[in-house]
């Protein structure tokens, strides 16, 4: 046994798990090749199942019982907010027959939101003065998303014999496009029926298909895209506005701001705590401390 936190015995899976889940995400982002940087994630795997160890130990002090009313309360928000009864155990990797160890985990949840709780309390109520200073000095986080506004010609497969056929006919119209012919009517020219729409109007990314975002916010305004398909067909796009990001009224940004406050608040209490609890814990680690890659690289 490789952890043993104030007497708790922790598991040496737990561990790996928490290990796997580290490396896996910098393996994701390519912030890591082989293992030569292991002994760094696994140090960083036992800090946090330390800290949820010591947590949970605290809290269970604090809060010893948790009324079946209010984890029945709590579990039912969590399926609501998962769809439904099987998604949230599809999420959670277990089944209903699991649902003695699922109201543990909720229980414990409870617990801790509890103690948090406490430990925020009180917490401040900063003045519109402040607000207005913080907002002042963090502008850049308080930004409008950049927005463009995009007309496309589109076909699909509708009426072809293949889709060679259809993206033949359309490089010929980026053809014209690109040698002057106007946009707007060559795109009335080529609609499939009324209701298909040319101009999209103004969005940000995150409101159409990722497919069309990326290729319509990499343009300048006026470009003409190459031709590019989506689920819904053949594209050209034409970018004719753009309008970048820029601050948003205080008052719009107030809510925010307050809210970023708060999290900054909460976020030092809660590592002050952390370290308290940490300073009077007896943790044990009888895992002999790693050196090296140990896989021949």
């Amino acid at each position: 046994m490789a952890l043993i936190i104030n007497g708790e015995q922790i598991d040496d899976e737990i561990i790996e798990a928490e290990f796997r889940q580290i490396k896996g995400h910098y393996e994701r982002t390519l912030q890591v090749a082989c293992c030569e940087r292991d002994p760094e994630f696994r140090g960083k795997a036992k800090d946090n199942v330390t800290s949820r160890a010591l947590l949970n130990q605290e809290a269970l002090k604090r809060v010893p019982r948790v009324e079946d009313a209010d984890v029945s309360a709590r579990l039912e928000k969590l399926v609501a907010a998962a769809g439904g009864e099987a998604r949230f155990y599809m999420n959670i990797g277990m089944t209903p027959d699991d649902e003695a160890v699922v109201r543990s985990n909720v229980a414990n949840g409870a617990r801790l939101d509890k103690m948090l709780q406490e430990v925020y309390a009180p917490e401040p109520a900063p003045t519109d003065a402040e607000l207005r200073a913080y907002y002042d000095e963090h502008i850049q986080q308080f930004m409008s998303e950049e927005q463009i506004r995009a007309v496309h010609i589109t076909k699909n497969l509708q009426g072809a014999q293949s889709r060679g056929e259809v993206y033949d006919a359309m490089r010929g119209l980026r053809r014209r496009l690109l040698a002057g012919e106007d946009f707007m009517k060559l795109a009335e020219e080529n609609r499939l029926d009324d209701d298909q729409q040319i101009d999209l109007g103004w969005f940000k990314r995150g409101e159409f298909m990722e497919e069309f975002e990326a290729i319509a916010f990499s343009m300048d305004e006026n470009d003409i895209s190459p031709v590019f398909t989506t689920q819904l067909g053949f594209h050209i796009a034409k970018v004719i506005g753009r309008r970048p990001p820029a601050p948003l009224p205080f008052e719009e940004a107030k809510e925010a701001v307050r809210n970023r406050l708060l999290d900054a608040y909460r976020d030092e209490k809660f590592n002050t705590f952390l370290e308290e609890l940490k300073a009077a814990a007896t943790i044990e680690d009888t895992d002999p401390e790693e050196t090296g890659c140990g896989c021949g690289h």
